[in-house]
């Protein structure tokens, strides 16, 4: 049925226990008029201007004074008779006020009259008609699923995802359905073919990628093949063209991979041997390593889920990179600092001097961990570039605007994982705060978009106090804006983050979760209505928040254009 815009859908209810208010309203309407959450409708008011409203809920009332009452009306209880007395009916809508476009803040009157939006005031009611530096984040629907449906673009204001007015991006989600890490990518597409990024000279944006799950973000720059389906390819396209993106995969990829030999029974990434040999051949993938003199400083991100109450783990890598530490200031290789690591661990646990205050216990356990972490190729004595071997910092340091880094930690173990990523952070922070300008082929973008999957491991709340890759995050989160880092960060539940990480994010998309976690205080901000919508998103939505729209968005994003693998 189609609904002339024209025409009222229905009348501004306030009673004495139910007023209007300055943010919100009631109204009823026809209980057959279709309306879902997040349309948004407008109120003419006796002043000529208009007051534009976005639905919370919708509820069915009749005139039935108990449930009894209806029992009665079907004969007592006879659910198949034809006809049971019918009761009056009618729809009531909350709605939540999103802005007057005269400026009249005060609250709406009982019985002005209500209808539907046309897409030019769809736009302006959302905050979406003056958006600058605009970013494609998605499409919503209004009016789904009747004649009046309209689709819009959505754009956010690029300076307030990539900086400086605002920054970084927090996604959440149970696995699978939400799709996290399919619409954090779509993102980075929009920022690498936006305008906003691509043709102003003057700036520029790079991007380091961590793959964390089989070989998910190892084929980025390959077009998917939607499994042979030309129908769906084609659909697709035309969705990214109709956001104003380019129906291409992602440009200026490189891969890095954890260094394994050739004669390695365990291969450090989940990309065969042939897909490995053919990046190397097309001169994009190289594989990193890490060398005791190069990256001895990088040893305490070893010991981000360590709790080291007395500090005395960080004591002893404090000694270890004094460059007047007679211990270890002539060290050149992994194993001959294992074997100085091992002497101090075998000392009497009587032999305190003022030099060495630190107990036999305390290195013993600094042992274990490190041994267990480099026991790994990866750790090596040297980088052969002429074999596609290279530091991660290396790589870094030259990055270029438009430039996309994938880092490959999928088959590391946790404790090699949280090392690259706390090295990697470390290094991207570094670099925009100039430390090594003045080194060759150094010249940084102006921003650069760190992207990471399951943030609950190096942002969590249960995360060690002293912890330097929580550190390094906050130093992000909190400063980056400033530097241009932007973290893009994921995890399934949003209440396990550490606040501060969150609080800082200006960007959240919220996916498909379940009960409990929406009972939790992260969510305290959202609508009850909203958040039971939460737990029944379909996937390809989320619910996106952010300081230029003036309401929630449900938002769409079509499916990934690089190349899918099956799990």
């Amino acid at each position: 049925m189609s609904i002339d815009i024209s025409k009222p859908i229905g009348r501004v209810l306030a009673t004495e226990k139910m007023p209007t208010t300055i943010d919100k309203f009631c109204f009823w309407t026809n209980e057959e008029l279709k309306l879902h959450a997040f349309d948004v409708i407008k109120v003419k008011r006796s002043d000529g201007s208009l007051t534009f409203g976005v639905i919370e809920n919708i509820s069915h009332i009749t005139d039935a004074q108990s449930y009894l009452t209806n029992y009665i009306s079907s004969d007592f209880g006879n659910a198949e008779i034809l006809e049971p007395t019918r009761r009056i009916g009618m729809n009531y809508v909350d709605a939540k006020v999103s802005f007057n476009n005269r400026g009249n803040e005060t609250p709406v009157h009982n019985d002005d009259k209500v209808y539907l939006a046309s897409k030019e005031e769809i736009i302006a009611a959302l905050g979406l008609d003056k958006i600058q530096n605009p970013l494609t984040c998605g499409s919503i629907k209004m009016y789904a699923g009747t004649e009046n449906e309209i689709e819009l673009p959505v754009n956010l204001n690029g300076k307030f995802l990539l900086g400086p007015e605002g920054a970084h991006l927090n996604i959440s989600g149970i696995s699978g359905l939400a799709a996290k890490t399919s619409y954090a990518m779509f993102l980075l597409k929009a920022v690498q073919d936006n305008e906003y990024v691509a043709n102003d000279e003057d700036k520029g944006t790079a991007f380091v990628i961590f793959n964390v799950k089989g070989k998910d973000l190892m084929a980025i720059d390959q077009e998917n093949d939607f499994d042979n389906n030309e129908e769906e390819r084609e659909n697709v396209k035309a969705e990214y063209k109709n956001l104003n993106l380019s129906p291409v995969p992602f440009n200026k990829v490189k891969y890095f991979i954890p260094y394994s030999s050739d004669t390695s029974a365990r291969q450090s990434t989940y990309l065969s041997k042939d897909e490995i040999a053919n990046y190397i051949n097309c001169q994009k993938l190289k594989k990193y390593k890490y060398t005791y003199e190069d990256d001895k400083e990088s040893i305490e991100m070893m010991f981000s889920n360590v709790d080291d109450p007395q500090q005395t783990m960080e004591s002893i890598i404090a000694k270890i990179i004094d460059e007047n530490d007679s211990d270890f200031k002539d060290l050149t290789t992994w194993n001959a600092f294992l074997e100085k690591v091992s002497e101090k661990a075998q000392k009497s646990s009587d032999s305190k001097s003022a030099k060495d205050e630190i107990s036999v216990l305390s290195w013993r356990k600094f042992k274990r961990i490190v041994k267990k972490a480099i026991n790994d190729e990866m750790f090596a004595q040297r980088v052969n570039q002429i074999k596609q071997e290279c530091r991660i910092a290396d790589e870094i340091k030259q990055i270029k605007k438009g430039d996309v880094l994938v880092v490959d930690i999928a088959k590391l173990a946790e404790d090699k994982q949280a090392y690259v990523f706390g090295d990697t952070l470390r290094t991207i922070y570094n670099l925009k705060l100039g430390e090594y300008d003045g080194e060759y082929n150094v010249s940084p973008p102006d921003k650069i978009v760190v992207f990471i999957d399951e943030l609950n491991k190096y942002a969590g709340k249960d995360a060690p106090k002293h912890s330097p890759i929580l550190r390094g995050i906050l130093d992000v989160t909190e400063r980056g804006r400033s530097l241009g880092v932007i973290l893009f960060g994921v995890e399934q539940f949003r209440s396990d983050i550490h606040s501060r990480v969150t609080g800082n994010c200006a960007t959240h998309a919220y996916g498909r979760t379940n009960a409990i976690e929406t009972s939790k205080g992260d969510y305290s901000s959202i609508p009850a209505t909203y958040k039971n919508m939460l737990t029944r998103l379909e996937q390809g939505e989320y619910l996106l928040q952010n300081p230029v729209f003036r309401s929630l968005l449900k938002i769409h994003f079509p499916k990934p254009i690089y190349k899918q693998f099956k799990n």
